[in-house]
């Protein structure tokens, strides 16, 4: 995916540009086609803003054996740490849903866990154009964060 600039403030009170958002609900809706869903027929995809400026998409996987199934927001973040992500800045999550669907909990959590400042934009739209902007602490409030590593992610 392509890199684009981005601002990172010190509170959480960032917000991405519309260029920036728009770029990520385009990168999500892309990934979300090539996700593999013969059970549910729900295709989600999902684009990742890190620190550096680099969108990385995932989509949902699913597995005959429901509980292997894989999420599109956890893919995304995985592939962008095996890319060298540690902090990322927003989430586009995109659905052929009615109205925009937030991340699932385990979703938001693993979010939380790679969070820059401990929060992040969050971007829920569908493909028919519906789109709500939040922060991830409004999905995720009093989340488990306390046992975060003292080390750099």
């Amino acid at each position: 995916m392509k890199g684009i600039e981005c601002s990172v403030l010190a509170n959480k009170e960032k917000r991405l540009d519309g260029q920036q958002e728009n770029a990520l609900i385009e990168a999500a809706t892309a990934v979300r086609e090539r996700a593999y869903v013969p059970y549910s027929g729900f295709a989600v995809g999902a684009a990742l803003l890190d620190e550096a400026g680099q969108i990385v998409g995932g989509c949902n996987v699913e597995n005959v054996s429901y509980g292997l199934s894989s999420c599109a927001e956890r893919n995304a973040i995985f592939a962008a740490v095996g890319q060298g992500a540690r902090r990322v800045v927003a989430v586009a999550v995109v659905t052929g849903a009615e109205t925009p669907t937030p991340p699932c909990g385990a979703c938001r959590q693993v979010l939380l866990e790679f969070a820059a400042n401990d929060d992040m934009d969050v971007v829920m739209a569908t493909t028919a154009g519906a789109r709500r902007t939040t922060h991830l602490s409004a999905l995720l409030p009093e989340s488990f964060a306390s046992f975060k590593p003292d080390n750099p992610r």
